[in-house]
């Protein structure tokens, strides 16, 4: 059942009355050639889902009935922030795309000693729509219940002075360090932020400042993967190995 998100005031809850308009009430009348009677999923993010009926399809929206509101079931218990410095090309969209699918709670982007793209501030706002529009699209195909957040980038210096606000702090780092598998099994919060570094990775002196901030260097394996790679894989790793990519599934 295709799933869309909403509005807070889209959600009429003492009609049971749900209107779509705007991007969505275009791809359900145009791209899914939705009919009068045919099913949706909506939710407003905040941990509910809608089950409604479409009701009429208007010139300007798409008049929905609710017939069950149920708490959201696609979101882990392990919060995890995907801090990436910012690769080249559309690389980020591929990760925003596949991190939102696999649970990430929010995104990171940010620039370090070898990061090679550079930011164009006049272009940045529509970059950034951009990223949003990514990552509600996957997280309503994923079924997720709630949208990831993705900031503007982050320099390194912002970025080793919120580290204190999460449970763990994992930096990946080809030259050795910690056992991912170690780390999730040895967690106790449920607030992780996984550092990815750009496509020539860390220098010594950034692994060495993020140490002092409280991060600790985490191994990948043997092998070397590509950023895009790293996130993905590190990600499905955590989840994984915290029991917490999902259980029941709900049609």
């Amino acid at each position: 059942m295709q799933r869309y998100f909403v509005a807070e005031h889209a959600v009429i809850e003492n009609e049971q009355k749900i209107f779509i308009s705007g991007d969505d009430y275009h791809h359900i009348k145009n791209v899914m050639r939705a009919q009068i009677g045919d099913s949706i999923i909506c939710t407003k993010g905040l941990g509910n889902d809608y089950y409604c009926e479409i009701m009429a399809i208007n010139q300007d929206d798409i008049e929905t009935q609710i017939i069950e509101k149920t708490p959201s079931q696609g979101e882990p218990l392990t919060k995890v922030t995907i801090a990436q410095s910012l690769p080249k090309g559309d690389k980020l969209e591929w990760i925003l795309q596949k991190c939102t699918e696999l649970g990430a709670t929010t995104f990171i982007p940010f620039t370090s000693k070898r990061t090679i793209v550079k930011i164009d501030e006049r272009k940045q706002a529509k970059k950034h729509d951009r990223w949003m529009r990514i990552v509600k699209e996957a997280a309503e195909q994923a079924h997720r219940g709630l949208i990831p957040t993705v900031t503007t980038p982050y320099t390194w210096d912002q970025l080793l002075s919120e580290m204190d606000q999460y449970d763990e702090v994992w930096i990946c780092y080809e030259k050795g360090g910690e056992s991912l598998v170690t780390s999730v099994k040895n967690v106790s919060g449920n607030h992780i932020l996984l550092i990815v570094g750009p496509e020539g990775g860390f220098v010594v002196e950034e692994i060495e400042a993020a140490r002092e901030a409280g991060a600790i260097p985490i191994s990948l394996g043997t092998r070397i993967l590509r950023t895009e790679t790293a996130s993905i894989m590190a990600l499905s790793c955590i989840l994984f190995g915290r029991n917490d990519l999902g259980g029941e599934v709900h049609e």
